[in-house]
């Protein structure tokens, strides 16, 4: 029996493209995937094509509809995009031709911009603008270096032919076949070039980069009519009617509704991120505040966020760099192999840190071993660190809001490990809460598209379900034993940080 009507999500990420089908109750009913390409050009580098991204999307769509019935095909009443954020996009605007790569959110290579932007006194506006930080994580700085770098992009600028764009502009570009030039207020808050009160672009800002006004897309509310997907693409006709970021979306996706309700994402990095409501909440911590989502008006839900490059790169990195796994889930068994880390401890600084230090020369670190460190050490280090790195967001979330989460709502691929997760509810106090399908991210969008569509008359029903195919992790650690064992990861992530002095 057909389950009427459908919404499609195109979930864009770092290393796959995805399509998901979700019922009026948020339930996946078909899904398919295609990988995606990275590169690494230099230390710090990270890059993908733009065209391999859209490539990779289209091909997730196409499988998908090629394994899905006539009739579920035929109850697809909408689309919505999520998509890795802050990656940045240059295109020019007559044919639609890339002007250079897509330098993706890990991308460093701009420190030095970065850094002279503040010797100039620019951050303190910038942050109260924008509730960013000035790093080469958001698009700003990536915008300038494509602009001087690449003979195409500048080109283009000079003839008034450009388009700029993160991940989802450039899908929906490609998607309506119209040229359809437009941002989200969510993806657009991780720009550096939005206002977040305002929620409009900051001219001022784009001058100092160097981007012409006229090659900013259309900014828009999360919700809306965004044009259909084109006669020439999988899924044609379907209306796009949402357009969220990725760690926005996994929020929606786990129903975190109220101010104070957390999650944390561990896809290619861990994302912690906390609904506060109306009201933007600031941080002196390195905590960033930005944009959830809003309705069809524009009318927003502010969140608070802390930001980790790496989560699921660190059991990559095992797997392919090390080598000391031969698949990603080795990496639960190989851990509990043994009863603790034994004093081992890995720092995931891999493309450097985010919240809280904002250092983007900082490198992983893995010490405290003996000649007794075997791969299982290793193995309970690499999860634990990741855990830990959360711990260090948690803190700075519950002191800016002024109270406890109380619980923690989990999600991404990392997330199915078990270890992990204890860990995470050792070194936080916790309640960890994974629910059994872990499609928040694309959940979430198909949730906003769902509501435009009239296919959901409201999320908060859905609440009941919270509880249901959910696993829990409560910690089971000594207060006194955590408090021991977030000192000695408090000063290993120091050394991290210093290594290049």
């Amino acid at each position: 029996m057909v389950r009427s009507p459908l919404v499609l999500a195109l979930d864009q990420g770092t290393s796959s493209s995805r399509a998901v089908l979700f019922d009026a109750q948020g339930r996946s009913v078909a899904s398919a995937s295609a990988p995606l390409n990275i590169h690494y050009p230099a230390d710090g580098w990270v890059e993908q094509a733009p065209m391999d991204i859209w490539v990779s999307q289209r091909q997730a769509m196409a499988q998908l509809e090629q394994t899905i019935s006539a009739e579920e095909r035929q109850a697809v009443v909408a689309c919505g995009i999520t998509n890795q954020r802050e990656t940045t996009i240059l295109w020019r605007r007559s044919d639609g031709s890339p002007c250079g790569p897509a330098l993706v959110w890990q991308d460093g290579r701009t420190a030095d911009v970065c850094a002279a932007w503040k010797e100039d006194g620019l951050e303190r506006d910038w942050r109260t603008r924008t509730g960013l930080m000035l790093d080469p994580y958001f698009s700003a700085s990536k915008i300038q270096w494509l602009l001087q770098h690449q003979a195409a992009a500048s080109s283009a600028a000079a003839q008034g032919d450009l388009c700029f764009g993160t991940v989802e502009s450039w899908l929906l570009w490609n998607l309506s076949g119209t040229g359809r030039h437009c941002s989200d207020m969510s993806n657009a808050s991780r720009t550096l070039l939005m206002d977040l009160e305002q929620r409009h672009w900051v001219p001022a800002f784009c001058d100092t980069i160097g981007l012409p006004h006229s090659a900013l897309p259309d900014l828009v509310p999360c919700r809306g009519e965004f044009g259909t997907i084109s006669k020439d693409c999988p899924f044609a006709g379907v209306p796009i009617r949402a357009l969220l970021g990725d760690q926005q979306a996994a929020t929606l996706g786990q129903l975190c509704l109220k101010p104070g309700e957390a999650k944390c994402t561990y896809g290619t990095g861990a994302f912690l991120v906390i609904n506060t409501g109306e009201d933007i909440k600031r941080s002196d911590a390195g905590l960033l505040s930005t944009l959830g989502w809003t309705d069809e008006q524009g009318n927003p839900t502010y969140c608070l966020e802390g930001s980790l490059f790496n989560a699921g790169t660190v059991v990559q990195w095992l797997r392919d760099g090390l080598e000391i796994i031969p698949t990603a889930d080795e990496v639960n068994r190989l851990a509990s192999s043994v009863s603790d880390a034994a004093g081992v401890m890995l720092v995931p600084a891999f493309t450097g840190w985010g919240t809280p230090h904002w250092d983007p020369k900082a490198r992983g670190l893995l010490i405290g071993l003996t000649r007794d460190s075997r791969r299982g050490h290793i193995a309970r280090a690499a999860l634990e660190g990741i855990a830990l790195s959360v711990a260090g967001l948690v803190r700075l979330a519950e002191e800016a809001i002024g109270h406890g989460l109380g619980e923690l709502a989990v999600d991404g691929g990392a997330a199915a490990s078990d270890p992990l997760l204890q860990a995470q509810a050792d070194s936080t106090g916790l309640r960890v809460r994974r629910p059994l399908q872990l499609e928040s991210t694309a959940r979430g969008v198909a949730l906003l598209a769902g509501l435009q569509s009239d296919v959901i008359d409201n999320v908060a029903s859905l609440l009941p379900q919270r509880q249901d195919n959910t696993t829990t992790f409560d910690p089971c650690m000594d207060p006194d034993q955590r408090q021991t064992w977030l000192r000695r990861w408090d000063d290993a992530v120091l050394r991290s940080l210093h290594w290049h002095e």
